[in-house]
């Protein structure tokens, strides 16, 4: 039986390289793929290495001009425009960034047209999801945003519904952009408030456009946020309106982040968690869409102990041979681990004990607490946006 699910990889993603100090090593790529391989994930799917994007389809998403600008900065990266956020300490600018960048805007792209078109049920591009490109400038280590030109190839081929969700610890902020005001995207944002993090933005109040009221969600965390009130905060929102919206694609991004280790937000949340929040996405996509999901990468800064682990668990998923949390990590990985980079890589999938499995969530439908500040903030979003599709936002 031939593979029901595609995966998006090539060396050449490496490229896509800011420098030794950036936090956004390309190295978590190539580890993440040496593990997959070596637990013989990869083995379950179709690996597809994709072209380069042209700039009309860049253009779906991006102004011209600031497609040259890109290009411009490729081939000399003195001439990096910042007022572009091109050559800025987030996103210096690097020899081939347009190519490397437009590749990973052409790998979504490929997944999201073989999905709609039944080639593949489920497709996954973990070097992809960045989500803060917007479009007239780079912006949070995003230089094109494939997520927006995906979304709008699924709208321009007849499409008419597709809903995203981000679980990245940073708000989604260009996907939300580039379809504030579309009535046919459903933007739901799970991620740290923005009084503590970058972008400083995606608040409960933020629900669309004139012409789209309600078609945005945002669910803004306390700092500190552990597994289960994170889950509970997804459990909360994302199936409720992801099912009331009744999308024909399921576009996720999953960006690892949120991990009580990663060096740039101040989450709490384990491998073992994310791993279950990519299940339940998988499962909602077989439920309201027939399967048709898109699941793509994001952030994710701990480059070893997290982002290769988290990540191929969400590839496991897709290619329905899923990995356990107690699933030894290959000898061979953790000895390239320590040769790379000269220290000691994890011995299993998961973080927690066998005795703090599985993780316990209280669903809503048991009430919420007013004192709780996770409580608050997933009320605040469900008060906001749920009378847009007909939900009550006391009750489940």
């Amino acid at each position: 039986m031939a593979p029901r699910t595609s995966v998006i990889w090539d060396d050449g993603f490496t490229a896509y390289d800011f420098g030794p100090e950036h936090p956004m090593a390309p190295v978590r790529l190539d580890l993440t793929t040496r593990l997959a391989r070596s637990l013989g994930v990869l083995d379950h799917v179709d690996v597809l290495a994709p072209g380069i994007a042209d700039d009309a389809l860049l253009e779906t998403a991006h102004d011209a001009e600031y497609v040259e600008a890109v290009k411009a900065a490729s081939a000399d990266p003195s001439r990096a425009d910042t007022h572009r956020g091109l050559g800025t300490e987030d996103d210096p600018a690097f020899h081939g960034m347009h190519e490397a960048s437009a590749r990973i805007v052409q790998g979504t792209v490929d997944l999201c047209r073989r999905v709609w078109e039944g080639e593949a049920e489920h497709g996954v591009n973990y070097c992809g999801g960045l989500h803060h490109a917007m479009r007239t400038h780079a912006s949070g280590f995003c230089i094109y945003n494939d997520i927006a030109v995906g979304i709008q190839w699924l709208l321009d081929h007849g499409v008419s519904r597709v809903a995203y969700v981000d679980i990245d610890v940073h708000h989604g902020d260009g996907v939300e952009r580039a379809f504030w005001n579309d009535p046919r995207v459903l933007t739901v944002s799970v991620h740290e408030n923005g009084r503590h993090l970058f972008p400083g933005t995606g608040w409960p109040g933020d629900v669309g456009g004139p012409d789209a009221r309600g078609s945005v969600a945002n669910v803004a965390l306390p700092p500190g946020t552990s597994d289960a009130a994170w889950l509970r905060a997804i459990d909360a929102v994302v199936p409720h309106l992801v099912r009331a919206f009744a999308p024909e694609v399921l576009v996720t991004q999953h960006g690892c982040d949120t991990h009580l280790e990663d060096p740039l937000a101040h989450l709490a949340i384990t491998v073992d968690a994310q791993r279950r929040a990519h299940d339940e996405l998988h499962t909602l996509a077989h439920e309201v869409t027939g399967g048709r999901w898109v699941a793509l990468g994001g952030g994710g800064y701990e480059l070893v102990d997290v982002v290769p682990r988290s990540w191929t668990h969400l590839t496991a998923i897709a290619a329905h041979h899923p990995l356990e949390v107690a699933t030894e990590v290959p000898q061979e990985w953790r000895e390239h681990v320590e040769r790379l980079l000269g220290r000691q890589a994890p011995r299993r999938m998961g973080d927690l004990p066998p005795d703090r499995l599985p993780i316990w969530v209280q669903p809503w439908s048991m009430g919420h607490n007013p004192e709780s500040p996770l409580d608050r903030a997933v009320f605040a979003t469900r008060q906001a946006v749920f009378p847009f599709h007909g939900l009550d936002p006391w009750f489940d």
